[in-house]
């Protein structure tokens, strides 16, 4: 059982962020152990296939564990330039970039999605019920007790933030919490499991028949898309459209209050509002 200690400082400097970097890792060594990660089995079986020598690769990043992330958004290329400028296994910047390429990659627009809709899930609730319910409630392993968060997959012992905050990473491929060690300014990272993972592999079929006769049906396909927040680079890489028609697309869904957009960092995210997601969820037209 570990801990992590939270001054008030610390609670005041809650950030969130992504890490293409630590998602490449934790999914490769998914991929090398698929009994404890069955949700992952079909990108499992198609990653495998493209990269067979990921024992190779294991072995490059043996004892490898990834630095805390230092910005929101960060681009796989940031974190791995980062990387090479630090301590560590030689050639794990090179064995990261191989496996990203060939199998992570290909996916990302769909597991960066996932991890941006549920840190939209955790601000709203940070909105609605405060700072300790988003904590007490990243994980069922986790409790929040006083001033301390405590759970089965942290380190034995207590750590102590001692004012530099803390950074909560939500992960598609985490099968439990881990801490990251902060570095040079750089504050700690809690990573923990990201809701919705159950859905991240799943068909989805289009919208139906109806909603696309009455919405158009690269409006109605971009609505669909929207169940979870997207950019406007993301959902035209999705649906084959231009990002100035995606733009226009929007905009007319935008007016009919079908989606909203939210600003995060450097970018706006798209996602339906509740009407939009009931005409999703209705009859044919479920997405």
């Amino acid at each position: 059982m570990g801990a992590v200690r939270f001054g008030v400082g610390d609670l005041a400097q809650l950030r969130f962020a992504v890490s293409p970097l630590w998602e490449t890792v934790a999914s490769l060594r998914a991929a090398a152990d698929p009994g404890r990660h069955a949700v992952h089995l079909p990108w499992i079986k198609q990653a495998l296939t493209v990269r067979e020598d990921r024992g190779e690769l294991l072995a490059r990043l043996a004892g490898f564990v990834p630095p805390a992330p230092r910005c929101p958004l960060s681009e796989i290329e940031e974190e791995l330039a980062l990387l090479a400028a630090r301590p560590g296994p030689a050639g794990a910047p090179d064995a990261v970039l191989a496996w990203w390429r060939a199998a992570v990659r290909p996916h990302w627009p769909r597991i960066r999605a996932v991890l941006e809709a549920d840190i939209a899930y955790r601000t709203r609730q940070l909105a609605e019920d405060g700072i300790q319910e988003v904590l007490a409630r990243l994980h069922p392993e986790v409790r929040w007790t006083g001033d301390r968060l405590v759970s089965h997959g942290l380190p034995a012992g207590e750590a102590r933030l001692d004012g530099t905050g803390i950074t909560l990473v939500p992960s598609a491929f985490a099968a439990r919490c881990r801490l990251l060690e902060g570095s040079g300014g750089t504050p700690p990272s809690l990573v923990y499991p990201a809701r919705g993972v159950g859905t991240l592999w799943e068909r989805h079929c289009g919208p139906g028949e109806g909603l696309a006769r009455l919405l158009g049906r690269s409006r109605a396909g971009l609505l669909a898309r929207t169940s979870s927040p997207a950019t406007t680079t993301q959902l035209a890489v999705r649906t084959g459209l231009s990002p100035g028609a995606v733009s226009q697309h929007l905009a007319v869904l935008r007016d009919a209050g079908l989606v909203t957009g939210h600003r995060y960092g450097r970018e706006v995210n798209y996602r339906a509002t509740d009407m939009g997601l009931a005409l999703l969820g209705d009859g044919d037209g479920r997405a």
